[in-house]
């Protein structure tokens, strides 16, 4: 497996390199009227590409928290989870105590070995 992320990692890179060599052009980009700059293609391209990474990051940390936000503010869901859950630890015990009972009705292997 770190062959193959080795492998993938090395691949990217490459690719950026090989795309940064061949785009060198330099593009002017309008933000606003009257506000413009220039940088070259492979840069630009690679800023935008940033910016849009951590725009998908900071949407994806504040979907988490408005989800942690919802849980806290349902507590009655939390305690169904709470019932749930004592209903089946109760329910463990119950099947425990069930299956000790059956093996204490089970001859001893040494028992049923000795009659055979």
């Amino acid at each position: 497996m770190k062959q193959l992320n080795f492998l993938l990692i090395f691949s990217f890179g490459l690719a950026m390199v090989m795309f940064t060599l061949e785009n060198t052009a330099a593009t002017t980009v309008r933000v606003l009227p009257g506000l413009s700059f220039t940088l070259p293609l492979a840069a630009l391209l690679l800023l935008v590409g940033g910016i849009g990474a951590t725009a998908a990051w900071v949407f994806a940390v504040w979907s988490g928290v408005v989800k942690r936000v919802e849980k806290q503010l349902d507590p009655s869901e939390l305690d169904a989870q709470q019932v749930r859950i004592r209903e089946l630890e109760e329910d463990v015990q119950r099947y425990r105590a069930t299956v000790d009972a059956q093996l204490g009705l089970l001859p001893a292997a040494g028992e049923s070995s000795a009659q055979a």
